[in-house]
């Protein structure tokens, strides 16, 4: 961790799954200080004592900051003396942003937007913002507003480039298995109480990836950002049906209920498109696509375009590698959630 050493990190949207999982690789390093910045102060609370419990030596590195990325001031005064940001915070479920759109949008769009104004002008050195495969394609609320975000990370990272001090970049994945409101945990509630297990499509595709792969990919897009990179992990992925079956053999078989495809669901998700793909570079287990460099010159968006302007394939769950079900058993285990549940312990999401 000698790139933060000493260094002031903070965290939006910290209190969640993701939150954790930095502080988990990074508490213990020669890191300064970690700055958790959230909005709800019950969840800080429980951190707050988890962090005591678990690391004595450590959690005093903490410090929390109440506020809402909706709020410029609130944002704007806890970024003071900040070194590095990673913006997590977001609107994530896609039912509930398919019923309350403009609530996605002041979180997801104008909250974006208000982070990275503040860390501009902080000086900030370095930020990474978190996006989402439904940004590719984008069929739903939840996925438009992660387009968007995307869209307003690229124009600020123009205008900090311009500026010289603030270099920041974006990252893509898909479904984080075992993070909050994620389908393996409802799957693993269901089995407990007896009831069978809620299934949309069985055909579904998703991609899977664990919490710690989620920080690598920051980590990784930290490292080797250049102003309005957008950085992709290559990912396995399963079917829904096979995600089922997985957890049921792990925890017990109580049945299966199809119930159909939820609001804005796909069948498959894309992590990058037919377009992103042309000015991608392979870097081994991750591409980095390009920002688009072009400026406000009309003739070069209308008159004058590009000869090659996409792929034959964009990237998806149903063109990666297909896991089966003992190989998505054996992908499931990594995650500390089924790791301890499989262990009769407790965890909190």
């Amino acid at each position: 961790m000698t790139a933060f050493k000493d260094s002031t990190l903070m965290i939006t949207g910290g209190t969640g799954s993701f939150g954790h999982a930095v502080l988990k690789q990074f508490l213990t390093t020669d890191i300064g200080q970690i700055r958790i910045f959230s909005r709800d102060e019950k969840k800080q609370d429980e951190m707050r004592h988890e962090l005591q419990e678990k690391y004595p030596n450590y959690f005093e590195k903490v410090k929390f900051y109440i506020g809402d990325v909706r709020n410029q001031q609130s944002v704007a005064d806890a970024m003071v003396g900040v070194d590095y940001v990673f913006h997590a915070a977001a609107l994530k479920q896609v039912p509930s942003c398919e019923f309350f759109p403009m609530e996605a949008v002041r979180t997801n769009v104008e909250g974006t937007d208000n982070v990275l104004h503040a860390a501009i002008g902080a000086n900030v050195k370095r930020v990474v913002c978190l996006s989402t495969d439904k940004a590719a394609y984008p069929i739903n609320a939840m996925g438009i507003s992660k387009a968007m975000m995307e869209h307003v990370i690229m124009a600020n990272a123009r205008v900090a480039a311009e500026r010289g001090e603030t270099v920041i970049c974006c990252t893509r994945y898909g479904n984080v298995m075992c993070s909050r409101g994620s389908v393996i945990p409802l799957f693993v509630e269901q089995i407990k109480d007896g009831n069978p297990i809620t299934i949309t499509d069985p055909n579904m595709t998703r991609f899977l990836m664990n919490l710690d792969e989620a920080v690598e990919l920051v980590k990784f897009a930290f490292q080797n950002a250049n102003p309005g990179d957008l950085f992709i992990q290559k990912s396995d992925a399963s079917t829904i049906g096979d995600l089922a079956k997985a957890v049921q053999q792990l925890f017990g078989d109580t049945g299966t209920n199809i119930i159909g495809t939820r609001h804005g669901e796909k069948l498959y998700e894309t992590l990058m498109t037919r377009e992103e793909r042309v000015r991608s570079e392979d870097m081994g287990d991750y591409f980095r696509v390009a920002a688009d460099n072009r400026d406000l010159n009309y003739d070069k968006f209308v008159v004058k375009g590009q000869l090659h302007t996409q792929e034959d394939e964009s990237y998806t769950s149903n063109n990666t590698r297909r896991l089966n079900v003992a190989e998505t058993i054996t992908k499931i285990k990594t995650t500390d959630y089924v790791k301890a549940t499989l262990a009769g312990k407790p965890y909190v999401l």
